[in-house]
Formats: structure tokens, C-alpha cells, sequence
């Protein structure tokens, strides 16, 4: 056979073979990729759903099978503390009873300006060079016969004002109430006149009073006028802008106790009084307390008045070498509810006589006083060596600051 025979005879043989069909064939191998995929994709949803399995199992056993997953609000959730039920009734009011003496250290705080521990401080400045927008305290530092105010600003930074202040009646005067409601004056009662120390401006003005034995300071709402009350007299004094034919210094009905002088309301007897702008009182509410005397000033808020009492033994605050002493907070609204937070003893057990260390944390008539309001939920008040925080709402106490100075007055400052 020649070479030139071979093709021939190759062509005639392959088209006796049957012809391939390539579109099957590349179908077939797209289905077998697709199934390939499939079981791929399979097989990782297991695996997945396998690990979420073991791992809500695992927190079902660490929680002790509270599995809950908390929503990202509320890691946030701001909301005040479970209420403090009150310990019962006096006179019809409820009434919570305080942290006992010594336990003042271990209550949660309440931040100010004041912070932990409040002492006469190491670096003062000159009103002059350190104005203040709004004070947040005073104290006086003695120096000699006199005293000089020193004045804590909302920012913690101390100041001095250029005035030294004579004792009125062998007291140190400062008056809880001697910061105006818009924290920029600090009035001081003197002999013979009133003196007031405008923080903002540094300004130190005097203004002469008929004599008199003045020993307490109470501003007005407006922050013009100030009440300066003795023992049966009290006078009104115009410090900023008055009204036409207005004296700047006007005579007003008194009390026998010169703190219970306060505006607008004022708390004394059974009742609430309050200041008309003719410098009368007129009965504003009733109530039943038993009260053996008041203590310090009445502070009033849009909503009620706080001022501090001295009862007699009272059943439901049993004290063995002290009167029991309440804080009153008597509503000014009808539809709101007024209550007390009773002053106990330490605990000292039953049986037994006091130990001394007892005895020096016993709070005594005269030792605590209201200073004022935080804000309209939280009352300040001065107890021995601590002021503390009472949040009407909760019912709970809250430690303020430590004290390590005298007399002190708290202004609208005292809020960060």
C-alpha cells in the first residue's frame, strides 16, 4: 500500500463512528459542579448552626439558666434605685428612718463641688482675682476677734472676700441661708447693719439696720430683698432694685425664734406660713407633728418646706441618751404627700450600758439643721460631723461630704 492510500481510507472509517454530542456533555458537567456547590454550601450551614448550638448551651449553664440576651439599651439604664419603704406613721405621716451615726461613711455619694471631705483649704484666692459666677458653700475662717468668708465656687475653687465680719451675740455670723437664689451674693448678718459680698463683682456693700440683735439671713425669691431677723424683730432690706417709693429698709412681723424668719414659707407651730409682700404671714396649711422645738431654717421648694425638729419620746424612734429628731418635709399641694426622715441613735443593743464610743456618735438637740435643697427630689441636710442627701422619692441616703469645718451655708452651686 502506498502512503498517499492511508488518508482515504482513514476518512472513509470515521464516518462509520457515531458523532459526539458536546452540548450533553458540557451539561452534565455543570450539574455535576452545581451538586459539588450545594453540598459545599450545606455542610457550612451545619457547621454553623452546630456552633451556636454549643454556645447557647454554654451560657445556659453559666447563668444558670437564665439564657436572656439583654438589649444594647438597656446597658444604659439610667433609672433611680429600688425605693426605700418607709418605716411607718407619725402623726399620719410616713416616715424613713436615717443611716445611724458612725454609718455615714459607707453610704453611696452624692458628687458636689464639696467632695469627699470639707475643710478650711490650704490655697485661697482673692475674691478679687478669682470671681465667682455661683457659689456652691461658705465658711468662716476665724482670725482673731473676726471672721473672713471664705466662698467655694461651683468649679471647687476657693476665694476670699476682703471683709472681716464681727461674732453677732458670741456666734460666728453666717447664716444657713446666706446665699442668694442665684448664687452670686453671700449676705452676713452684723451689729448695727447687714454686709453683703457679691461674688461675681467682688463688690463688699454694708447696709446700716435699726439696732437690734440680728442674727439670721433669709432672701427672697427675687434675690433683691433679704429678711434679717433677731429675737422679735425682723426687718426687710432692699439690696438691688426696688419698687417705686419702696424704703430700703422696712420693719416686718417677727419671731420669738430669729430662724423661723424665712421666705417664702416658713415653718412654725402646727402650721406653714407665708410671707405677703406686705411683711405679714398668712396661715398656709395644717399639720400634726410632735414637735418640742424647731431647729435651724425652713427651705422651701416649688413643691414643699424642709426644717428640722426636737420631739419628745416617740415609740417608733426608740433612743436611750438623746431626743429623737425628725426633718420635716410638709407639702405645699394638697394633692402630694408630706413625710419625715427620723434621726436615730447607733445602734447600742438592748440591755446594756452605752459604751463611750456609742455616746460620741449620739446626735444631740442642736447638732443637725436642713441647708437646703440639691434639687427638687434631694433635701440636704446637716447631721454631726456629715451632710447628707434624702431623696424623696426613693426614700434613700445618700452621704454628701465629710465635715471638718463650723458653720457652714450651701448655695445653688452645690450642682456640678
Amino acid at each position: 500500500m502506498r502512503r498517499e492510500d492511508v488518508p482515504p481510507l482513514l476518512f472513509q472509517a470515521a464516518d462509520e463512528l457515531p458523532e459526539p454530542d458536546l452540548a450533553d456533555a458540557a451539561w452534565a458537567a455543570g450539574l455535576r459542579v452545581r451538586r459539588r456547590r450545594k453540598r459545599a454550601v450545606l455542610i457550612s450551614a451545619l457547621v454553623v448552626l452546630v456552633a451556636l448550638l454549643v454556645v447557647s448551651i454554654t451560657i445556659e449553664v453559666g447563668s444558670g439558666g437564665n439564657a436572656d440576651i439583654t438589649p444594647p439599651n438597656r446597658l444604659f439604664n439610667t433609672a433611680a434605685p429600688e425605693a426605700v419603704e418607709p418605716a411607718g406613721q407619725i402623726a399620719g405621716l410616713d416616715f424613713w428612718l436615717a443611716p445611724p451615726p458612725g454609718s455615714e461613711k459607707f453610704l453611696d455619694r452624692l458628687d458636689t463641688p464639696l467632695g469627699d471631705r470639707l475643710e478650711l483649704p490650704g490655697k485661697v484666692h482673692s475674691l478679687a482675682k478669682n470671681k465667682l459666677d455661683r457659689v456652691a458653700a461658705v465658711v468662716l475662717a476665724k482670725n482673731g476677734d473676726v471672721y473672713v468668708p471664705l466662698l467655694l465656687g461651683r468649679d471647687s475653687s476657693w476665694s476670699q472676700a476682703a471683709v472681716e465680719l464681727a461674732a453677732v451675740d458670741g456666734r460666728p455670723p453666717l447664716s444657713p441661708g446666706a446665699v442668694s437664689p442665684d448664687g452670686s451674693v453671700v449676705a452676713f448678718p452684723q451689729p448695727g447693719h447687714l454686709v453683703t459680698v457679691n461674688a461675681s463683682t467682688a463688690q463688699i456693700s454694708q447696709y446700716p439696720l435699726p439696732a437690734g440683735d440680728f442674727r439670721s439671713v433669709s432672701w427672697l425669691e427675687d434675690a433683691q430683698r433679704i429678711l434679717v431677723s433677731g429675737p422679735g424683730v425682723a426687718y426687710r432690706v432692699l439690696v438691688g432694685e426696688g419698687g417705686d417709693g419702696e424704703l430700703p429698709v422696712a420693719r416686718i412681723e417677727g419671731s420669738n425664734d430669729p430662724e423661723a424668719v424665712t421666705a417664702p414659707f416658713r415653718l412654725e407651730a402646727g402650721h406653714v406660713d407665708r410671707y405677703l409682700v406686705s411683711g405679714q404671714w398668712t396661715e398656709d396649711n395644717t399639720f400634726r407633728l410632735p414637735v418640742q422645738s424647731w431647729v435651724g431654717q425652713t427651705f422651701s421648694s416649688d413643691g414643699g418646706v424642709a426644717r428640722l425638729f426636737v420631739a419628745s419620746k416617740l415609740p417608733q424612734v426608740p433612743t436611750l441618751v438623746s431626743q429623737p429628731q425628725g426633718v420635716a418635709v410638709i407639702s405645699t399641694f394638697r394633692s402630694l404627700p408630706s413625710r419625715l426622715l427620723m434621726l436615730g441613735e447607733p445602734f447600742m443593743g438592748s440591755g446594756r450600758t452605752p459604751r463611750a464610743a456609742d455616746l460620741a456618735e449620739v446626735r444631740q438637740p442642736g447638732c443637725c439643721a436642713v441647708l437646703g435643697w440639691y434639687d427638687e427630689q434631694n433635701l440636704l441636710v446637716e447631721v454631726r460631723g456629715w451632710v447628707l442627701a434624702w431623696d424623696l422619692y426613693s426614700g434613700r441616703v445618700r452621704r454628701v461630704t465629710e465635715l471638718a469645718v463650723g458653720e457652714l451655708a450651701l448655695g445653688p452651686g452645690v450642682r456640678p
